[in-house]
């Protein structure tokens, strides 16, 4: 079975894919940053 793309709907879906994107993107990079954050509070010292 083929559907049709909708060009319009596809445009207009196109910022809320952003933000999801973007939202990702803030997630991860906030928890690479308390790991490492993490790992220099309770790392082994030399």
């Amino acid at each position: 079975m083929l559907t049709a793309i909708s060009v319009d709907s596809f445009l207009k879906s196109l910022p809320l894919m952003g933000q999801g994107m973007l939202g990702i993107f803030v997630v991860t990079a906030v928890l690479i940053g308390c790991v490492y954050l993490l790992n220099r509070l309770t790392g082994k010292k030399k």
